[in-house]
């Protein structure tokens, strides 16, 4: 995939406080190579992790009392001085200005009005991931927040995305469109289950065998936060890394003979 359109996913991030323990949890986990360590001044020691040879996800430091370990998406964009305009005139705050990092990403992060990171990507000769959908790849992120009918005006307005609710048991689902393609989902917050958690997006990675995955992910050092779990798309699982960041796994097809959901 070398052409992701404006407003689409184009790369995931971790952000951690260590670096090498996150790249000796994920790499075996999901088959990743340590592709490189960028050692740009404006990437800070950031890996690239590659998944079939080509790009995937990346890492770096930056995690803290202020901003926990966490998983955060890209969204493609040719103007991220625009997008800086539209986010902070939909009520969104900028937490890291326009930057580059050469030959590869200007990039700039951000916070929705309830609090969710994320930020944008615009190619300066890297289009973002480069693999999708397949084992070891994004296949879904999803917003996860306090104030959906915010993130519906918001997200709109930022990047043209329009919303398909639909009922899910006693809430609403939205699947995010872009030019009538889903390119993300998002859950309300509602209930005493999410506790003090706060906004936040959730990215789902593909995998082959869910329990197999989660087992492993147990066995070196991760925490299970929801069981596996089977739904029409597939067997999905959210665990927390060593070092406290939140991610979810999914299979192609639900556990053969399980209900589906």
């Amino acid at each position: 995939m070398t052409d992701i359109p404006p407003g689409a996913p184009a790369w995931v991030d971790l952000v951690t406080t260590d670096l090498s323990g996150a790249a000796r949890f994920y790499a075996p986990l999901f088959g990743w190579a340590v592709a490189e360590v960028d050692r740009q001044p404006a990437a800070d020691g950031h890996l690239v992790f590659h998944q079939q040879g080509k790009p995937v996800a990346g890492a770096g430091l930056g995690a803290g009392p202020q901003r926990p370990p966490a998983w955060m998406p890209y969204l493609a964009t040719d103007d991220a001085e625009g997008a800086c305009q539209r986010v902070t005139a939909a009520g969104g705050r900028i937490l890291t200005e326009p930057f580059d990092v050469p030959g590869s990403r200007r990039t700039a992060l951000f916070a929705d009005p309830a609090g969710a990171p994320f930020g944008v990507w615009q190619s300066l000769g890297m289009p973002g991931a480069e693999v999708f959908d397949v084992p070891g790849s994004l296949t879904w992120p999803e917003l996860t927040t306090r104030e959906p009918d915010r993130a519906k005006e918001f997200y709109g307005s930022v990047f043209g995305w329009t919303a398909d609710d639909q009922p899910m048991g006693p809430i609403t689902y939205t699947t995010w469109q872009l030019d009538g393609r889903p390119v993300a989902g998002m859950m309300p917050m509602i209930g005493d289950d999410w506790g003090d958690l706060p906004s936040h997006w959730m990215l789902y990675f593909a995998v082959t065998d869910t329990d197999r995955v989660v087992a492993e992910a147990l066995r070196t050092g991760a925490t299970l936060a929801v069981q596996p779990t089977d739904l029409t798309r597939g067997r999905f699982a959210v665990l927390t890394d060593p070092q406290g960041a939140l991610f979810s796994i999914i299979g192609t097809t639900p556990r053969a003979g399980a209900g589906v959901a």
